[in-house]
């Protein structure tokens, strides 16, 4: 078994989650005590995606985001780097293809929308990533971002980053069959920017309207933005 450093070598990444992948939506939810599908219920409505939208879902993992997403009947397309996460969701009826974030297969402009849950802070280069993603959603267009945060409540916090990760990683190594990669995963979320910060690197990718709003006391935060619409010139 694998577990990638927090120099977030894709490969090592990827590796990583090939190893976990079986298990990997069942570990999720414990260890989140179950509040990963509310987050994707809430995700899924600040998304707000219609039929007839084409929606990138990156960093799907096993496409259980994508599922919620298409539910109104919106084209959801899941991608991710890790073929073995790809594989271990294929029982799912989602569209899905294998992809690098930094270098997306999609000509410019493809989607009316893109979304990254719980994923891109195992990106190498955020801010590179989130270029890409402007790349490939037409002007107009829309990113929502679900992602670990810090919370705003200073004793929440306290408990958070002292007791909280501990116990995360404590169950990782008895429900996971790779219990190193949860030893990665509660690391990567403490050295994640807050909510203001992670806001500001949207903002530098040329994303506009940047917003966000709290999820159980801040311990995961939604981001929204909008690509600007391209203006004829006068």
């Amino acid at each position: 078994m694998s577990r990638a450093s927090l120099d977030k070598d894709p490969h090592e990444v990827a590796a990583m989650f090939d190893g976990v992948a079986d298990g990997y939506d069942r570990a999720n939810s414990f260890m989140t005590f179950g509040f990963d599908r509310r987050w994707r219920i809430t995700t899924s409505r600040v998304l707000d995606a219609k039929r007839g939208e084409k929606v990138l879902d990156l960093a799907a993992g096993t496409g259980v985001s994508t599922t919620e997403y298409a539910a109104n009947g919106a084209w959801c397309l899941a991608a991710d780097f890790s073929l073995g996460m790809l594989r271990a969701g294929l029982h799912r009826k989602v569209p899905m293809v294998a992809a690098d974030a930094l270098h997306l297969p999609f000509a410019d402009g493809s989607f009316d929308a893109a979304t990254v849950s719980l994923g891109i802070r195992n990106f190498v280069d955020t801010k590179a990533a989130l270029q890409e993603l402007a790349r490939v959603v037409r002007p107009g267009g829309r990113l929502v971002i679900c992602e670990v945060s810090t919370p705003t409540f200073p004793p929440i916090r306290f408990i958070y980053r002292k007791f909280m990760l501990r116990l995360l990683t404590w169950v990782g190594r008895r429900v996971s069959s790779n219990p190193d990669a949860y030893g990665y995963l509660a690391e990567s979320m403490l050295t994640w920017p807050a909510q203001r910060e992670f806001g500001e690197i949207i903002a530098s990718a040329g994303w506009t309207d940047v917003e966000w709003m709290n999820l159980t006391f801040g311990v995961v935060a939604i981001h929204r933005a909008t690509k600007p619409p391209v203006h004829s010139p006068a």
